[in-house]
């Protein structure tokens, strides 16, 4: 093939507000504060992970990224050869770096940009690169709503590959999403459109924008239904969203909107929990738990997207079995018949959890539904 070039930028410390429950990453407070926690990022093994789908072509590739952890350090260890456009002026990264790394890779004369990061990140690609250069997104963020991200790191790769194969040769332009974080820390979700970049036409790859529509009497029937049948003495991790909120507002318990809470015996355990905190509730072998998760609405995720402190290691803890998919006729028709997605961060787990799953709809009322990763 012919030789084609490929900018790799990643947000060092995208991700990494997820599991201590900050929902989010953005500002210099938010990452004090997330590394304080035991915040880690997520944004180099979910990079690595991408990368393995370039890997049996990267000799054939022109590889332009940016010094240190925004790419460089990452690279080089798997094998690939690149040229440095430049270099963090400090050792703590800024969005000021990744709008300088992505300017540098669109002069460059990139035919792709391959972007590790979250909605912020997405921000700042769109401000250096507009439309002038395709990209592809490798979800690594908290809070993902942009529709330039790829399903799952593996789809990124495969997608890039295809791409600069010649395998796909048309473009589309997605929305680029984001929401106030300040706002999102006290249960207000505002999304506003920044702007439209290009992505290639995958084929179901990449993400679609979140849709926030949902039915309130559904929620009402939905959330009894999964009340009434509540056991005693068991744990239930209720994940956010304005569809589970409404479980503990039957139970007549305060919630966090945008965080997960703990329920036993339909009284309140623990309030936005961080995954650390959920593991020790955990620490009893005998203690049984149901895990409660909604869908994003638009999108089809289960897990993976705002809701990491439900981790790999909870989901194993619990047992697949025992999760429990909440949503609106709405959510599930607006999906058009795609699968729900599950994006954990362990590649392994997110295959076990391919399948089928019962989704409660209202009382009475549930569906069988389809996950792929």
């Amino acid at each position: 093939m012919t030789k084609k070039s490929v900018g790799i930028i990643i947000n060092p410390i995208a991700g990494i507000g997820g599991r201590v429950g900050l929902k989010g990453s953005d500002g210099e407070e938010t990452l004090e504060k997330a590394l304080s926690l035991g915040g880690k990022p997520e944004s180099a093994a979910r990079t690595k992970r991408a990368l393995d789908g370039l890997a049996p072509i990267k000799d054939e590739l022109d590889v332009y990224t940016y010094g240190g952890d925004m790419g460089e350090t990452l690279l080089s260890s798997a094998g690939f050869l690149t040229k440095i456009v430049g270099r963090a002026d400090k050792e703590k990264t800024s969005a000021d770096d990744t709008i300088k790394a992505a300017k540098a890779m669109r002069e460059a004369g990139v035919d792709l940009i391959l972007f590790a990061g979250g909605d912020g990140t997405a921000r700042n690609i769109y401000e250096a690169v507009g439309t002038d250069v395709p990209v592809i997104g490798i979800p690594a963020g908290v809070k993902i709503h942009s529709a330039v991200y790829a399903t799952n790191p593996e789809n990124a790769g495969v997608v890039a590959r295809d791409y600069l194969e010649g395998q796909i040769d048309t473009l589309e332009e997605s929305e680029v999403m984001d929401i106030d974080e300040d706002l999102f820390r006290q249960g207000i979700v505002r999304a506003k459109l920044y702007g439209y970049m290009t992505v290639p036409v995958s084929g179901g790859r990449l993400q679609r924008m979140k849709d926030g529509s949902g039915d309130e009497d559904d929620r009402g029937g939905m959330a009894a239904h999964i009340v009434d049948r509540m056991k005693d003495d068991v744990l239930y991790i209720i994940g956010p969203g304005s569809t589970t909120r409404s479980i503990m507002e039957d139970m007549e318990l305060p919630n966090t909107l945008l965080g997960v809470d703990v329920v036993k015996n339909r009284q309140l355990v623990a309030a936005d929990v961080t995954e650390a905190e959920l593991w020790e509730l955990l620490s009893d072998p005998k203690q049984k738990a149901v895990i409660v998760v909604t869908i994003i609405g638009g999108q089809g995720y289960l897990f993976g997207r705002g809701n990491q402190q439900i981790s790999p290691r909870i989901i194993r803890r619990v047992g697949i079995d025992n999760i429990i998919v909440a949503s609106t006729p709405t959510k599930l028709v607006g999906l058009l018949g795609k699968p729900l997605l599950v994006d954990t961060g362990d590649a392994e787990l997110d295959q076990e959890l391919n399948g089928y799953v019962e989704v409660v709809l209202g009382y009475g009322h549930t569906s069988i539904y389809s996950v792929a990763n």
